[in-house]
């Protein structure tokens, strides 16, 4: 299922209309107070949101979902008039997976659509404390990341680091999000320690560091998983 706030009546009528006809089931919503009332009864498997709405705009909206156990990993891909660089990287860091631009393209929106969808299909993570990628092995449990049957030697920090992107799979994460999850709130260093984290990260993980994305001018993902 997927959700559809969007309070412009035609561009909501469209999208839901050609999703519907494809074979994604879609519901739209013009005002955010509806939208959480139908998340209380069924959950959607992805969102498209809208940033300027009645009641509560969008990046608020993403902010509550991201901050909720139960909502914070549904795949979520905005759609708004606004295209300046500053709202795109604004909404990717409050926890956007995708941003699409109007006016758009229907088939433009339905290749977005069923490429999150895909992502979500086809998460690598089994159980909840175990993330398996091809040979490669993160053992949240034991605390161990395996290649090939090997045990890789990691720092904490840098296994905390992995976990969390994968935690996050496909999302952008800020440096100071991750400063703030791995290292803690009071930690008062330079964020210039995540890239050197990362860096080594990378080369201990050998074929497998590429997945861990940087995205220029805003942080990290791990990505390319699909």
């Amino acid at each position: 299922m997927i959700y559809l706030l969007e309070d412009d009546n035609s561009i909501r009528e469209l999208v839901a209309y050609t999703l519907n006809t494809t074979g994604l089931q879609t519901k739209g919503f013009e005002k955010p107070s509806l939208f959480w009332s139908a998340c209380k009864d069924c959950l959607p498997d992805l969102i498209l949101l809208d940033i300027m709405l009645p009641e509560e705009d969008g990046i608020q909206i993403l902010q509550k979902l991201r901050q909720q156990e139960h909502t914070k990993r549904i795949p979520v891909l905005m759609l708004t008039a606004k295209s300046t660089e500053y709202d795109k990287v604004l909404g990717l860091d409050k926890g956007a997976d995708d941003y699409l631009t109007k006016p758009f393209g229907m088939m433009e929106l339905l290749a977005r659509v069923k490429a999150l969808l895909r992502r979500m299909e086809n998460l690598h993570t089994i159980a909840q404390n175990m993330f398996v990628l091809g040979d490669l092995v993160v053992n949240q449990e034991r605390y161990e990341i395996t290649k090939k049957g090997v045990l890789l030697t990691v720092t904490k920090k840098e296994f905390d680091l992995l976990w969390y992107l994968l935690e996050n799979q496909n999302r952008v994460l800020t440096r100071e999000q991750l400063l703030n999850r791995v290292w803690g709130y009071d930690f008062d260093g330079e964020s210039r320690t995540v890239d050197v984290h990362i860096r080594t990260l990378r080369q201990k993980l050998g074929e497998y560091g590429k997945y861990i994305e940087t995205v220029r001018g805003v942080g990290y993902k791990i990505g390319g998983i699909v």
